[in-house]
């Protein structure tokens, strides 16, 4: 199988950003109409402009941050422009796709559209992922080791069950990503053929002919990938990992700059704010909506709801609108510029992607 110019304009198509929009504005809207009270206009009108100016300057940094990390692990091939292009779209398509997939789905095409060879760009968003993931799994004990047991949000009502339900989804999902960005890792830096007999193995098995296509395909750019990566030194990885360390502190700093704006918050909210944060971009991973919409709006007040009560509502709109519509809108905008650059003069063509989602904890990166 192969990504054409038709299906990669399918995947940006205004059609696909229907379904989250209405999904996610009409659960806000909703939420306001069963919450809303008359006093929340006034402390709308009295946020704090440093918290607000805190958020954008979050914001900024994150995205500034994913620019110079795409611009460095292609080893500056990208011009700052163009990684500006491929992060809004890259962040596009995470609001067009389902959270499981991501656009990391769509990722190595954007890197191989802007000029650089395949396996290479295979390679870079493969190093993203698995990157990604392990700021993850070392930022985990470390929130929970901190939290002594304020990590989980105490629910009321049935909260018993929903709480252990949600202890059991998040080990879960904590162990299946630790398997995942290991292997990983032992595939691009250890062991590449190891692992590519392994997932031939497995694709020759009937029970799994479907995904045999797949399967030997990754296998394939698993090999390619780790070849262009077992050359790179000591400052390569420096670089990369400090660089997503310091993306997805940005990130999860966020909501808490927005609740600190309507909000008296101690530094221990903060960090309580922050290691949540953790454990509700693993909830919004399971979601099959497009950028979890609807999701990730019934979720939020379940987390951090305890912060700012039933102005709740007013914050997870404003949060959405930065994390996730803004990048419905620059997308939409950058997307035809994009699409009439790299497709100028071409004929159609069909080139290779990653058939298998590469999972990130928060690979929902609009959220």
């Amino acid at each position: 199988m192969a990504l054409t110019r038709e299906q990669i304009t399918a995947k940006f198509s205004v059609r696909k950003l229907i379904l989250p929009v209405v999904l996610g504005l009409g659960v806000v809207g909703y939420m306001l109409y069963r919450s809303y009270e008359p006093g929340h206009l006034q402390t709308l009108l009295q946020a704090s402009p440093f918290w607000l100016g805190m958020s954008f300057l979050v914001l900024f940094v994150r995205d500034f941050g994913y620019i110079y990390r795409i611009r460095y692990i292609t080893e500056k091939a990208l011009g700052w422009k163009q990684s500006f292009r491929v992060i809004m779209l890259w962040e596009f398509a995470s609001c067009a796709l389902p959270s499981v997939a991501g656009g990391s789905t769509v990722a190595s095409y954007l890197l191989y559209k802007e000029g650089i060879p395949l396996g290479k760009s295979i390679a870079q968003v493969l190093v993203t992922a698995m990157l990604d993931n392990f700021y993850f799994l070392l930022a985990v004990p470390v929130v929970v080791l901190v939290m002594q047991g304020q990590l989980l949000p105490e629910i009321a009502g049935a909260g018993g069950t929903l709480l252990q339900s949600l202890k059991g989804a998040f080990v879960l999902s904590y162990l299946l990503i630790a398997v995942y960005a290991c292997t990983m890792a032992y595939a691009l830096l250890v062991n590449p053929a190891a692992v590519k007999r392994l997932l031939i193995w497995v694709g020759r098995r009937r029970a799994l002919r479907r995904w045999r296509a797949s399967l030997f395909r990754h296998a394939n750019e698993l090999l390619v990938s780790s070849g262009h990566l077992r050359t790179k030194g000591r400052s390569y990885w420096l670089h990369a990992s400090v660089s997503t360390a310091f993306v997805w502190t940005a990130r999860y700093l966020i909501i808490g700059c927005l609740i600190a704006a309507f909000a008296d918050l101690a530094l221990h909210d903060h960090i309580v704010i922050f290691s949540r944060n953790l454990i509700y971009k693993i909830v919004l991973f399971v979601s099959v909506t497009p950028g979890a919409a609807g999701f990730a709006e019934i979720a939020f007040p379940v987390f951090f709801g305890v912060f700012i009560g039933s102005f709740t509502t007013i914050v997870i709109l404003l949060y959405r609108l930065l994390t996730y519509y803004l990048y419905l809108v620059v997308g939409a905008f950058v997307f035809p510029r994009w699409a009439a650059l790299v497709f100028r003069g071409e004929k159609e063509e069909a080139s290779p992607q990653p058939l298998l989602p590469l999972p990130n904890p928060t690979e929902t990166q609009t959220t």
